[in-house]
C-alpha cells in the first residue's frame, strides 16, 4: 500500500460525511421524530409534508448537543459571561453591578429556553409561511402580466382616441390620460407588491437560519439579542391581500366609447385552502392510542398535534400520544357531550358542575369563571370557541319545553347573539350535543331527540338565518348524529350512529361520502376533533377507550419551480433595505 493510500485509508477510518437518510446529499438537519438525518431540500419537503409536519427538526449541530461559546464582558474583561438579566435582556458577569438585585439566570439555560420559544415561531415559519408566501407571490406575478394583457388594448385605443379629440375636447383628453396614469400607476403598485413578497420570503429564509445555525453566523448572546430584536419584525400572516384594480381603475371614468373593452376585476384575492389542500382517495390511520383513565371518548379538543383534551361521561382530562394523563379537570360537567373547546391562547373552556362556563389557563395553575349562568331554566349543553371571531358559542337546551338555542358571547363574555327558531319561528333544535363552526361563518350543531331516537345536523349563517337540516344520506333516510366538526375544505364530518360511520357532507348539506366506516378497532365513532395545523382527523370510540388518528387531506403541490423566487430575486432582494 502506498503513503497516500495509507493516509486516504487513515483519513477515512476517522472522518466520515453524514450522508442525507433520504438521498445522497449532505446532511445539515436532524429529524428527532423520525429519526432520520436531512440535507436542506428534504428537511424543506419533511416539514412542509402533512405526514411529518409536526416532527421535530433541528440542526445537525442540536443532535450533538451544541453548548454556546463563552464570551468575555465587555465592562469586566477578565470575567466571561455567566448571566442574562432577564428585565433588562442582557448578558452580565459575576462583577456587573447594575444587574445584581435583578432577576438572573444561566447564559446557557437563557440560550436554551429563547430557543424553545422561538420553536414555535420557526415551525410556523418552515410549514407555513414559507409554504404558503410563494404562491402568493404567484398570484401577483399574475396581476402584473394581466396589466400588460389586459389594459395594452386599453392604452393603445386611449392613445388613439386621445389624438384624435385632442384638438377637439380639452376635457376628454384629460380624462385619457388620467386613465393613462392609472394604468401605470397600478402596474408599478403590482412590481412594487411583487418585490415586497420576494423580499419578506427571503427575510423569512433569513431568521429559520439564523435560528439553526447560530454556530456559524454568531454566537449565542447575539442569538440573544436577534430573538430580542427581530421576532417584532416578522410577520406571519398566511394570507394576505393583494390590490385591486378598482382601487386604480374606476369603469365608470372609462369613455363610453372604450366601454366595449372587458375589464377584469380581481378584487382582493385570498389564497385559501380550496386551491393548497386536496382530499386522498381515502382515509389513512396515522396513530391509534389508549387513553388511561376514561371507559370511552365522547368528546376531544385538540391543543397541539400532540396534545388532546378528551372527556366521557365523567372525566374530562388531558393527553397525549401515549395516552398517559397529564391533567385532570375536578369539577367538569357529567352526562355531557361537546362540554370543552381550546381557544387560541390553548387555554380550555369548558362546563363545569354548577353549569357555568370555566376558563383553565394554559399552565393548568388557574381556573376563572368565564360565564356565570343565572338563568335555571336554560342549562348549557356544549360549547365552542370561533377562531375566526374570538367568540364563544353555547348551545342550550330546556328542560320544560325539551327545545334548544344557540347562543354567542363575545370575548368579555357579553351575550351578542341568540338562534332559536328558522324563518317560519319554529324551533330549531330538540336537544344539541355538539356544536362546531364552519370557514364561512356557519354555525353547524348535531342536535337529537332522544323521544323520536333520530337528529339532525342544522346549519345556520353566523347572522342566525337557517340554511339546511342534514337527516342522513339517502335524503331522510334518518341519522342519529354525536360528533361534529369541520376541516379546512369546509367539510362538515359527523359520526351516525344509526350507520356506525364518519359521513362527510360539503358545507351546502350535500352528502359526499363515508369518510371512515364500522371497524373492529373502532366499533362505534363517537367524538371527533380537526387538527387546523396538521390537517388530520382525531377520532373517539364510544365502546373503548382507543383514540385514532386518521389523515385524509393533503397539500397540493403548489411549490413548483416557478413559484420559487430565483436566485436573482433573492440577491436583488436581500441587497435592498427590508421593507
Amino acid at each position: 500500500m502506498t503513503q497516500t493510500a495509507h493516509i486516504m485509508d487513515t483519513a477515512s477510518s476517522r472522518y466520515r460525511v453524514h450522508l442525507c437518510s433520504k438521498c445522497p446529499g449532505d446532511t445539515a438537519y436532524y429529524c428527532v421524530s423520525c429519526p432520520c438525518d436531512l440535507c436542506p431540500q428534504c428537511k424543506e419537503n419533511h416539514v412542509k409534508d402533512l405526514k411529518t409536519i409536526d416532527h421535530n427538526v433541528v440542526s445537525h449541530r442540536d443532535k450533538i448537543n451544541y453548548i454556546p461559546t463563552q464570551e468575555i464582558c465587555v465592562r469586566h474583561p477578565s470575567h466571561v459571561y455567566t448571566k442574562y438579566c432577564e428585565p433588562c435582556q442582557v448578558p452580565a458577569c459575576n462583577n456587573c453591578q447594575t444587574h445584581r438585585k435583578h432577576t438572573q439566570i444561566d447564559v446557557k439555560t437563557a440560550y436554551k429556553t429563547k430557543r424553545q420559544q422561538h420553536r414555535g415561531t420557526i415551525h410556523t415559519i418552515r410549514s407555513e409561511a414559507l409554504f404558503y408566501r410563494p404562491v402568493l407571490l404567484t398570484g401577483i406575478k399574475a396581476d402584473v402580466k394581466t396589466c400588460h394583457t389586459e389594459f395594452s388594448p386599453l392604452q393603445s385605443e386611449m392613445l388613439t382616441k386621445a389624438q384624435k379629440l385632442k384638438d377637439l375636447i380639452d376635457d376628454m383628453v384629460y380624462d385619457l390620460l388620467n386613465n393613462l396614469l392609472c394604468y401605470f400607476d397600478f402596474k408599478h403598485r403590482c412590481k412594487k407588491q411583487k418585490i415586497k413578497m420576494i423580499r419578506h420570503i427571503v427575510r423569512l429564509r433569513r431568521y429559520e437560519h439564523r435560528y439553526v445555525q447560530p454556530a456559524f453566523t454568531f454566537s449565542a448572546l447575539q442569538f440573544l439579542s436577534f430573538t430580542k430584536t427581530a421576532l417584532p419584525q416578522i410577520h406571519l400572516t398566511l394570507h394576505t391581500s393583494q390590490l385591486s384594480m378598482t382601487e386604480s381603475l374606476n369603469k365608470e371614468d372609462v369613455m363610453e366609447s372604450l366601454s366595449a373593452i372587458q375589464i377584469t376585476e380581481r378584487g382582493n384575492r385570498r389564497v385559501g385552502n380550496q386551491c393548497l389542500l386536496k382530499l386522498t382517495s381515502g382515509a389513512e390511520l396515522h396513530q391509534s392510542l389508549t387513553v388511561t383513565g376514561v371507559d370511552e371518548c365522547f368528546h376531544i379538543s385538540c391543543v397541539t398535534s400532540d396534545r388532546v383534551w378528551v372527556s366521557n361521561i365523567n372525566n374530562l382530562m388531558l393527553t397525549d400520544t401515549t395516552g398517559v394523563p397529564l391533567h385532570r379537570v375536578e369539577d367538569s360537567r357529567s352526562y355531557l357531550f361537546g362540554l370543552h373547546t381550546v381557544n387560541s391562547e390553548s387555554e380550555l373552556i369548558y362546563i363545569d358542575r354548577d353549569n357555568n362556563i370555566n376558563k383553565l389557563s394554559k399552565d393548568m395553575k388557574t381556573t376563572t369563571t368565564f360565564i356565570e349562568t343565572t338563568d335555571s331554566i336554560w342549562e348549557p349543553q356544549c360549547v365552542y370557541w370561533s377562531p375566526s371571531t374570538g367568540d364563544l358559542l353555547v348551545a342550550m337546551y330546556n328542560n320544560d319545553t325539551e327545545t334548544g338555542k344557540v347562543t354567542r358571547y363575545n370575548q368579555s363574555g357579553q351575550l351578542t347573539q341568540t338562534i332559536q327558531n328558522n324563518n317560519t319561528g319554529q324551533g330549531l333544535y330538540s336537544r344539541p350535543h355538539y356544536i362546531t363552526e364552519n370557514n364561512n361563518g356557519d354555525v353547524v350543531v348535531s342536535d337529537y331527540d332522544y323521544d323520536n331516537e333520530s337528529g339532525t345536523v342544522v346549519v345556520t349563517e353566523r347572522g342566525g338565518r337557517h340554511r339546511f337540516s342534514y337527516t342522513g344520506h339517502p335524503s331522510g333516510s334518518g341519522l342519529r348524529p354525536h360528533g361534529i366538526c369541520t376541516d379546512a375544505l369546509s367539510h362538515i364530518l359527523v359520526c351516525d350512529w344509526r350507520t356506525n360511520t364518519v359521513q362527510m357532507i360539503n358545507k351546502d348539506g350535500q352528502f359526499l361520502s363515508h369518510l371512515l366506516t364500522k371497524s373492529q378497532e373502532m366499533r362505534r365513532p363517537w367524538g371527533l376533533s380537526y387538527d387546523v395545523n396538521t390537517h388530520r382527523l382525531w377520532v373517539g370510540s364510544f365502546n373503548n377507550n382507543t383514540v385514532r388518528v386518521y389523515r385524509y387531506i393533503t397539500r397540493q403541490d403548489a411549490l413548483t419551480d416557478e413559484h420559487r423566487p430565483r436566485p436573482d430575486e433573492d440577491t436583488m432582494s436581500s441587497s435592498t433595505p427590508a421593507v
